[in-house]
């Protein structure tokens, strides 16, 4: 079913938020901090929705607050800043220094990108569990309420995964808040935060249409397949490998493949294809201002495009990809000129890169919007990749090589390797090599998507991570840097809120 009125996403990429949503208990007081209550008055039960079109709506607003700078338009790409990829670069002085303190590992709690990382999730999670309290009883479209069910359930999933991995224990919190809630929660245990994630998940497999049943209009909503993916993910971050092997074996069943050329997935002619099972809708001319959370356009062009360079519109230099990270390509992969603009590289919309526009030497291609698509810094269309079929392979082959089966591990593996250019992995590796091998790939193939960071925590209780920091030269990480602390100014407002060791 089709959005209503000007809510109609076309690939999902107008979700503007209108009648429910623009209530001032989401959009004042979730905005920025779900624990500032202070009007819990305002708070008004009687304008939650009462029919399926106010429904769709309010699930259109929990979509939303993926597309904020907290979350995928900003902090969830600026994340492979602080996993090693990457330098901020930008203008230098104090322009992103919150970014360079997670990356030089001398972060505090007043840490201006922590609380971006923290407050972005919390709106989503208070749209979907309003859509999840109220949905049930209404008299609707039986297939109509079960689809916005299993889409608020996959984004309370998505919202709190984020959550967890960054910040470990954390609120939980699965009704709509009120003036008789808990306005200070504490933080509850990570494994009762992935509980409820895993229970999310498996609700909306249940109830979400496949990416094929979707219509037109409705292309870029959470599919079976989006939450099959997502489930994946948190298995493989848990180390359930069967789950994973489970998981994806069956998402290979579902009309999913690699696109042919790997520059499709960051393409605004090739949005939502078959390799994607789930992306942050962004659109030109979506009426908002550029540096607010309504606005709909996307970050990552107008960010990473290279200063003084004429390339895009905007150019403001960030995430200059490093000399250790370009060193880590093998000899033929096709990726790098698609994701990296360096001196010699193929010439970008008929313009040369010059080193001299970073200072290292090297610039993000792989978000980029020529200005003949894009001629506005505030108006790139592009969409962001959270989960592909690529990502689900690499999965497969790191889940079956834990479980000893390194054998078949190899054909999974190799398909992603093909797309690259690159030869089949050596045959007759044993499980440490594999591994390693297996998250090399993943490293290039998910290469600034926001994905580098997670993989590096969650491998060896994180010692994975503290080995590879040590030798880029960052001997000052240690284990408490793998979780993000708890804002002060948040702890400031919450007394019941403790925070992370060593911070």
């Amino acid at each position: 079913m089709d959005l209503i009125l000007d809510f109609k996403i076309m690939k999902m990429k107008h979700i503007k938020i209108g009648l429910i949503v623009m209530l001032s208990f989401v959009m004042v007081q979730c905005s920025d901090d779900f624990l500032d209550k202070t009007q819990p008055d305002t708070i008004n039960t009687g304008n939650y929705p009462t029919n399926a079109e106010e429904l769709i709506t309010m699930v259109n607003g929990a979509y939303q607050p993926l597309q904020w700078p907290k979350l995928y338009n900003f902090r969830m790409w600026t994340s492979d800043i602080f996993a090693g990829n990457s330098i901020v670069g930008a203008g230098g002085g104090e322009d992103g220094i919150e970014t360079t303190n997670l990356s030089n590992f001398v972060t505090t709690p007043s840490n201006e990108g922590v609380l971006d990382l923290w407050r972005g999730p919390w709106p989503g999670i208070l749209r979907s569990n309003i859509v999840l309290a109220v949905g049930p009883g209404l008299n609707i479209d039986q297939a109509v309420k079960n689809r916005c069910l299993g889409e608020a359930y996959f984004l309370r999933a998505q919202y709190y995964f984020i959550l967890v991995r960054f910040f470990g224990d954390v609120p939980l919190i699965t009704e709509p808040q009120n003036s008789n809630s808990n306005l200070y929660p504490s933080r509850t245990s990570k494994d009762e935060v992935y509980a409820l994630i895993l229970s999310d998940l498996e609700k909306a497999v249940a109830m979400l249409p496949t990416k094929q049943e979707l219509s037109e209009g409705d292309k870029g909503r959470a599919t079976k397949g989006a939450a099959l993916g997502l489930l994946a993910k948190v298995n493989l971050t848990l180390g359930k490998w069967q789950e994973v092997v489970d998981l994806t074996t069956k998402l290979e069943t579902m009309g999913y493949s690699l696109n042919v050329d790997y520059s499709d997935n960051f393409s605004t002619e090739t949005e939502n294809s078959k390799e994607s099972l789930f992306e942050v809708q962004y659109a030109a001319n979506a009426g908002y201002d550029f540096w607010s959370n309504e606005n709909q356009a996307s970050w990552a062009s107008t960010f990473t495009g290279p200063r003084s360079s004429n390339m895009v519109a905007g150019a403001y230099g960030w995430s200059q990809p490093t000399q250790e990270f370009f060193n880590s390509y093998e000899n033929g992969d096709l990726r790098k000129d698609k994701t990296v603009l360096y001196q010699g590289c193929p010439d970008f919309a008929g313009i040369p890169y010059s080193a001299s526009y970073s200072l290292t030497g090297y610039n993000l291609r792989k978000f980029l919007v020529p200005l003949s698509i894009s001629p506005s810094y505030d108006n790139s269309p592009l969409n962001f990749p959270v989960l592909r079929y690529a990502d689900i392979l690499l999965m497969k082959a790191e889940a079956l090589n834990e479980l000893g089966n390194t054998s078949q591990a190899e054909a999974p593996l190799n398909l992603v390797r093909k797309r690259a250019g690159l030869a089949n992995i050596t045959t007759g590796l044993g499980k440490i090599d594999f591994r390693e091998a297996v998250l090399h790939e993943r490293r290039m193939e998910l290469a600034f998507e926001g994905q580098r960071w997670f993989d590096l925590i969650r491998v060896d209780n994180g010692q994975y991570a503290l080995s590879f920091f040590h030798s880029i030269g960052k001997s000052n990480a240690d284990q408490h840097h793998l979780l993000l602390p708890i804002p002060q100014i948040e702890r400031d407002r919450n007394p019941n809120l403790s925070q992370n060791p060593g911070y």
